[in-house]
Formats: C-alpha cells, sequence, structure tokens
C-alpha cells in the first residue's frame, strides 16, 4: 500500500544560466493569469504560475475522507471515512487532490480541458507533481495510467488532458505509462452536464481492459483533471480491478467542493 509521507518539502532546481538570460530579455508570464511573472518569481519558477494565482488555489486540507479524501465541512477531527465510503467502499484504495476545483484553477482547467490550451499540461503536471512527492512515497512499484476518453470524443477534442497530465507525471516520477490497455468502450455525455444521479449511470460499464496481462497484478496511479462525484475513478477502478489490478490510487489535480 502506498504510505503517506510525513513532511511536505518542496525542492527548487536550480536553473541554468541561458534559460535565465531568455527570462529576462523575454519575461515569461504566468500560465493562469497571463501577467508578466516578476523577476524574483521567474528566477525559480514554480512552472511559471505568479505568487497570486497560487495564493488563489484553494488547498484541501484536513479532515477528508481517509478513502475517498472529500473534505469535510468542518475543520475539526481528523481522517475518517465518509458516510458513502462507510456504506460502499469504492475499488480504488485512495483518491486524493490538492486543490477544490474553484476560482482561477477552474477557469484554468476549463480552458486547458476544452479551449485546446494544452500548454497547461506543463504547470497543471508540476502541481500535480509536487502534491504527489510531498504527500506519498514507496511509488516505483507503480504505473501509471490516464483516464481515458472514447475515440469520437478524442476526435472531437484533439487531445486527452488526462494523458498529458500523465506523461508529466511519468517523466519525472520515472513511472511507465500506459494508455494502450485500458480504453472507453461507450461514448458518453460530458459529466459535468448531468445531475448527480445520472452520472453514475452515464459511465456505467464505459470502460474495458484490452490486455490483461498488462494490468493483472499491477498498482495503479490513476489520473484525471477533476474529481467531482467520483463516479467516473470509480468506474475505472472497477473495470481494472476486474482484470486483475492489485491496488489503484487515484489523483487528480482539483476536486469539487464538497460534492
Amino acid at each position: 500500500m502506498m504510505v503517506f509521507k510525513e513532511k511536505n518539502n518542496i525542492v527548487d532546481k536550480t536553473r541554468n544560466p541561458l534559460s535565465s538570460f531568455i527570462d529576462i530579455v523575454y519575461p515569461p508570464r504566468c500560465h493562469i493569469c497571463g501577467k508578466f511573472l516578476p523577476y524574483r518569481e521567474a528566477k525559480f519558477p514554480l512552472n511559471y504560475i505568479c505568487s497570486n494565482c497560487l495564493r488563489d488555489m484553494s488547498l484541501i486540507s484536513s479532515p477528508i475522507c481517509s478513502i475517498c479524501g472529500v473534505p469535510f465541512s468542518t475543520n475539526r477531527g481528523d481522517n475518517h471515512m465518509c458516510e458513502d465510503c462507510t456504506r460502499k467502499r469504492p475499488y480504488f484504495e485512495l483518491a486524493r487532490a490538492p486543490y477544490f476545483y474553484s476560482g482561477k484553477l477552474k477557469g484554468a482547467i476549463q480552458r486547458f480541458k476544452y479551449n485546446s490550451e494544452t500548454h497547461l499540461g506543463k504547470p497543471f503536471g508540476g502541481l500535480l507533481l509536487n502534491f504527489i512527492q510531498k504527500t506519498f512515497h514507496k511509488m516505483d512499484e507503480y504505473i501509471i495510467i490516464p483516464v481515458p476518453l472514447h475515440k469520437k470524443k478524442l476526435r472531437e477534442r484533439g487531445y486527452n488532458q488526462s494523458l498529458l497530465l500523465a506523461k508529466a507525471l511519468s517523466k519525472k516520477l520515472r513511472l511507465k505509462l500506459d494508455y494502450l490497455s485500458f480504453i472507453r468502450i461507450r461514448y458518453t455525455q460530458n459529466q459535468a452536464s448531468l445531475r448527480k444521479m445520472d452520472r453514475r449511470e452515464n459511465v456505467k460499464n464505459a470502460f474495458s481492459v484490452t490486455d490483461v496481462k498488462a494490468i493483472k497484478a499491477k498498482k495503479i496511479l490513476l489520473v484525471d483533471d477533476v474529481f467531482t462525484t467520483g463516479f467516473t475513478l470509480n468506474e475505472c477502478a472497477k473495470s481494472l480491478k476486474e482484470s486483475g489490478a492489485a491496488e489503484i490510487i487515484c489523483v487528480t489535480l482539483a476536486r469539487t467542493p464538497f460534492d
């Protein structure tokens, strides 16, 4: 089982002189708001996101559900299972996200997802990477799988935003990325357009494993952009577990508040 880290340390990496010179001549812009970054921020950037936008992002903090990660409305007490997970455990072992789906981050994720602003994959991948590195350890046995899009929706959108995040994580964490062994076999409506009660049915039996050998006995880091009701991630986890996956940890960049 993946173990939580006790300390939340982020290590800044030294930049090479050429990159610093280019930043002085052509000042970088914040990927979220588009404003020029002050030199003090551009010198050691967090994937070129300005301090104002970082402060605007609402961090999720304990107490949260120890399984699905939903934050509780009170700020007192320890992590514990929510009512939904107590009544019926999800197929995944854990689901975690660093930020609430709100404010500037919500708008930026929507641009990333629906407006072809694929350049946001790099800073978003960096944010998610920092969260994973300071939250978990002993990850060398995991493989990374993004939540897949149906081939029709992939043609419509032109890219899978979850795959872009997964690629960024795979490269930095040095974990195998598998985006071929798990597919979406049913074209579904956008979950955001549906009522909560309809979302579970919308994704029911929508996923399938194409290569059981690639999944069997594997520990999987399942990556998506936003956790809303959790029905999509749970349906993915169900399909993967039925094909023999040993353990599934879900990570998303954000989750809807108290959904």
